[in-house]
């Protein structure tokens, strides 16, 4: 099954809704309710970034058998540093962004912590692509 959401950047009334689309399928789909959870906690945090950096964006979600591959590509500044920008608590969001409550730079780490796979690629004044994978199997991440 493949999903597809466009996202426009700036628009934080409706940040969120896509993830929250893919949570319902999920459910319908009868999937590990861990394994939601992780999804929808980083596509939530891919989505709100393309709001809150990028001038507007897809997310693409395909889910068969054993995985949940996500794709999210957005036409934005790109990010200059991305060891930098995985770092935890580390921010570009302007002061609009951070007065909505958004911007405490949790939300890549919080992505690659959430996910089975994460790999983000940028260039400069094009964009961000960001794909992540989860398996559909939950498990003990601590094993």
């Amino acid at each position: 099954m493949q999903l597809k959401y466009k996202i426009a950047g700036g628009d934080f009334t409706n940040a969120g809704n896509a993830s929250s689309e893919v949570k319902k399928v999920l459910k319908k789909l009868n999937v590990d309710p861990v394994v939601i959870k992780r999804v929808v906690v980083a596509l939530y945090e891919a989505e709100v970034n393309i709001v809150a950096h990028a001038w507007a964006g897809i997310m693409r979600v395909d889910i068969d058998s054993e995985r949940i591959l996500m794709e999210l590509e957005d036409n934005g500044p790109g990010i200059p540093d991305i060891e930098l920008a995985m770092k935890e608590g580390y921010s570009t969001a302007g002061p609009r962004v951070r007065e909505m409550g958004f911007g405490a730079g949790m939300g890549l780490p919080n992505m690659k912590r959430n996910t089975d796979m994460f790999k983000l690629s940028s260039v400069l004044g094009s964009g961000t692509r960001v794909e992540m994978m989860n398996y559909l199997k939950a498990y003990d991440r601590t094993e």
